[in-house]
């Protein structure tokens, strides 16, 4: 992270927000002292609430000033115990008899990672400051990028949930519109890099620059993430990172061989899910806001309630009596408004483990061996549909050999580090038109293929330009 920095002013007004124990100051220090860059003087501002971390952050700042002393560069630094987000929030919103917020020349940080409600402070606060996101990280993100001079650098390391999906839209057009990307750096495995955490996504480091302009062209590179792993990187057209067209500004990361060519075999396709008639929706059935309704096995009143744990070999196996997830919902006039139709859908997990080698797990539901006029399709849970209709079945079988593929996978992780797979992700996908679809559900008899079988279904019609 810190040979990521270009060249610095002579003083530099560093912020460290969340700084831990230091390390990440420390490291640009070290960087200083050892380059003869022309930096004379390092004005370090550090935000740390933890206080049985305070101490050793101390410890970390005197080793920096004392390195900085050694190399002929003047280090000081403040450490604050305040709660960034709701100290930094104010002075940006300019609150009445607040202070004037401060300037920086470079920031470098590992933001908090947590969600944030609708109502909580940290929610308020930013939302005062004209900043609307779900995660601490970002909010930390928006504000810092507020606290940069114009052409001030921010290199920070963060989850890459951001790079896609609807809740983090508004923190995308902020980033985009007063940061300019140069470059992003992935990790190749979760748990190198985070082996001690629970990580749930892909963590990415970008160093990005305050200014309204994008580059034509930015460096995206990758590691394992072990010590001394190699880094591989390439130069990439910013088009192809943020399509020009794309209202929801997903950031695309091609980070291998795969990813590429996964982009060139779907750069042939144009029809959207709309074009063929679709939609995908995620699962109406909240469970624990409907508790009283569940049932355990089915019984009679009940209609079939599907969650993820029923997926087996590409179809649904319901019931499942041995399952930690209910079976069944009752049919009544409180649950009806939250049931669909029985017919033929195609569902796909909203989460995957991070141990599932596939990112999109889609599955068939056919009714024909379940005997129910409605579903029960929870939240965990999204399904494919003809205006709230089942699907034709060679077409919901097209649907399942494309987004189980090996193409439509690596193409989907070029922007979605996540184990989340949003029904918005997957509006925004493109697809196979309508007639090749059925073709190659009518040519797929059995649905439980190892999954080379599956690729070289799609590859027979799907192929990328030469």
């Amino acid at each position: 992270m810190a040979s990521l920095f270009g060249p610095l002013p002579r003083t530099v007004r560093l912020l460290d927000a969340g700084a831990g124990a230091g390390a990440l100051t420390s490291a640009l220090i070290g960087r200083l002292c050892e380059s003869n860059a022309g930096v004379r003087s390092v004005e370090a501002s550090l935000y740390e609430l933890d206080p049985l971390i305070q101490p050793l952050l101390w410890e970390t700042m005197r080793a920096c000033q004392r390195r900085c002393a050694k190399a002929g560069i003047q280090f000081t630094f403040t450490i604050q115990d305040v709660d960034f987000i709701q100290e930094i929030s104010g002075q940006v919103a300019g609150d009445l008899f607040g202070t004037k917020p401060p300037a920086f020349d470079a920031a470098i940080v590992n933001p908090p990672y947590r969600k944030i409600g609708t109502d909580s402070p940290e929610r308020r606060s930013l939302r005062r400051a004209g900043i609307e996101t779900s995660n601490l990280y970002a909010g930390f993100i928006a504000l810092i990028q507020r606290l940069l001079m114009p052409g001030g650098q921010l290199v920070g390391i963060t989850p890459r949930s951001f790079c896609n999906g609807p809740y983090f839209r508004s923190f995308r057009e902020d980033f985009l519109a007063n940061l300019e990307l140069r470059r992003i750096h992935v990790f190749d495995s979760r748990g190198a890099a985070f082996r001690d955490d629970s990580v749930l996504q892909e963590n990415i480091i970008f160093h990005a620059v305050k200014g309204r302009k994008q580059p034509g062209e930015l460096i995206i590179s990758s590691s394992s993430g072990e010590p001394g792993g190699i880094v591989a990187e390439k130069r990439v057209p910013f088009a192809e990172v943020v399509h020009p067209q794309d209202a929801e500004k997903f950031i695309h990361i091609p980070s291998g061989t795969d990813h590429d060519s996964a982009k060139a075999a779907m750069h042939g396709l144009h029809t959207s899910l709309a074009s063929l008639g679709l939609t995908v929706s995620t699962g109406p059935v909240v469970d624990f806001r409907l508790r009283a309704a569940i049932r355990w096995q089915p019984e009679e009143g009940t209609v079939p309630l599907l969650y993820p744990c029923h997926f087996n070999g590409g179809t649904v196996h319901w019931p499942k009596p041995d399952a930690r997830k209910p079976n069944a919902i009752l049919n009544n006039e409180t649950t009806r408004p939250w049931l669909v139709k029985s017919g033929i859908y195609l569902l796909t997990k909203r989460f995957t483990s991070k141990e599932e080698r596939r990112r999109l797990v889609a599955c068939l539901f056919d009714p024909k061996h379940l005997d129910a006029p409605l579903l029960g399709l929870e939240n965990h849970l999204n399904y494919f549909h003809e205006n709230g209709h089942g699907l034709e079945r060679n077409l919901a079988v097209g649907l399942f050999a494309f987004l189980n593929s090996t193409i439509v996978d690596q193409y989907f992780r070029r922007f979605s580090g996540h184990t989340q797979v949003n029904a918005t992700d997957l509006r925004k996908l493109v697809y196979p038109d309508r007639k090749t679809l059925e073709a190659m559900g009518k040519e797929l008899k059995e649905l439980d293929q190892p999954q080379a079988k599956l690729d070289e279904l799609v590859e027979k019609y799907i192929h990328a330009p030469q």
